[in-house]
């Protein structure tokens, strides 16, 4: 592992620790309200400042963080389970493969913030239904990624003697092909979480995400948009941990890929 992959893994442990320890090391309550310390700059009481509600500015990252990091970890999860799961079955069942790949193409041919914005105002501003908008755009993704991984691996030798032995094809799936999908599962896992949390924020920021009374850091942004010639900061700070929240996932994603990438070991070798 290069140096960047160790600074990120660093950059995102310590944004981790400390989003999931914000309710403990926040020293104000992120909804509490003081207008008449509406936009103030930095000081001991308000190391970032604070909002024109005069909410603590940095409560609010802390917070909004882990709101964020729960709807990025949430769609990536989700989206990996149900994609393997399709994707397993298109890539071992040939008649499937045809009905389940015209099904994920069709929805890949769809915008996916499009394609969220519609879900989020059908079902509501809700952490659930902003997972739910995240995680089905993703899914095609996962699907032809396992897909291609299991029609590679089912023409192999062990697998075509565990089913010439009477192996259940249950059994095949989850013992012989499961595992070879795990690799490159991980890498996608990191792109779909870092994508998941910018797609969190475009949703935040357009008004499409969850309720605006929960901070996050696309809504704490679009909050402060109006002020931003007045006080940039309302945007810049909670933008920067995003940003360094973002490129520390991809960072770790290009490491993992090359660590779990026989082709890539045997070049660098």
């Amino acid at each position: 592992m290069g140096w960047a992959p160790r600074i990120a893994l660093v950059v995102l442990s310590v944004i981790v620790a400390v989003t999931l320890l914000s309710p403990w090391i926040a020293p104000h309550d992120p909804l509490e309200m003081n207008p008449l310390q509406r936009l103030q700059g930095p000081s001991a009481e308000h190391p970032l400042g604070t909002d024109n509600f005069g909410r603590d500015l940095f409560s609010r990252v802390l917070i909004g963080g882990r709101i964020s990091l729960l709807i990025g970890i949430g769609a990536a999860v989700v989206s990996l389970l149900i994609g393997l799961f399709i994707g397993m079955i298109a890539g071992f069942f040939r008649l499937a493969d045809a009905i389940i790949m015209r099904l994920m193409d069709a929805l890949m041919a769809i915008p996916a913030i499009l394609l969220a914005i519609a879900l989020v105002a059908l079902n509501g501003p809700s952490i659930g239904s902003v997972i739910a908008a995240i995680t089905i755009p993703e899914i095609p993704r996962v699907v032809r990624l396992v897909r291609a991984v299991v029609l590679s691996a089912r023409e192999e030798p062990y697998v075509e003697a565990a089913i010439a032995l009477g192996s259940r094809m249950p059994k095949v799936l989850v013992r012989h092909l499961v595992p070879n999908t795990l690799a490159p599962l991980i890498v996608q896992g990191t792109y779909i979480l870092a994508s998941a949390i910018l797609t969190e924020a475009i949703l935040s920021f357009l008004g499409a995400g969850v309720s605006t009374e929960t901070p996050t850091w696309g809504n704490i942004m679009a909050e402060g948009r109006m002020f931003f010639r007045l006080k940039p900061e309302l945007i810049l700070w909670p933008g920067l941990v995003l940003s360094l929240c973002i490129l520390s996932v991809n960072l770790l994603g290009d490491a993992a890929r090359d660590m779990l990438d026989p082709k890539l070991k045997k070049r660098a070798g």
